[in-house]
């Protein structure tokens, strides 16, 4: 059983996570923009392979309503993105300790992206 270790910036919020990862994707809607200051790059595990230590220093807030958010109370770092009845949990791919071995598969939303950068039409997909 391989697994991949992951942390808020402070540290007080950590977690492993059983592999295989699906590969990152890039987000671009407003909300994601908005809580990461750029575009969410995330990947997605079943919660049954998600081990956090130091939850109770996340705070989970409710940014739609079929899904919510988790964020270090301390240092502030967006770690999850969880959607409602799903059994799965998005990690902040930049979350993850290095190496992934990850590969952005595509972006999403891309509609919504900011005016201040561009995709390149190869990872557009």
């Amino acid at each position: 059983m391989t697994k991949q270790h992951g942390s808020c910036l402070c540290g007080a919020v950590t977690y492993d996570v059983v592999l295989p990862l699906r590969p990152s994707m890039a987000c671009h809607c407003t909300q994601c923009r908005k809580t990461s200051g750029h575009y969410y790059s995330a990947t997605q595990v079943d919660n049954d392979r998600l081990t956090v230590q130091g939850g109770e220093h996340l705070t989970w807030f409710r940014s739609s309503e079929t899904a919510q958010r988790a964020f270090c109370s301390i240092c502030g770092s967006s770690l999850f993105w969880e959607e409602d009845g799903a059994g799965r949990t998005s990690i902040g791919t930049g979350t993850l300790d290095l190496p992934t071995g990850l590969t952005t598969s595509t972006h999403i939303f891309v509609e919504d992206k900011g005016d201040y950068y561009v995709i390149p039409e190869e990872e557009m997909g």
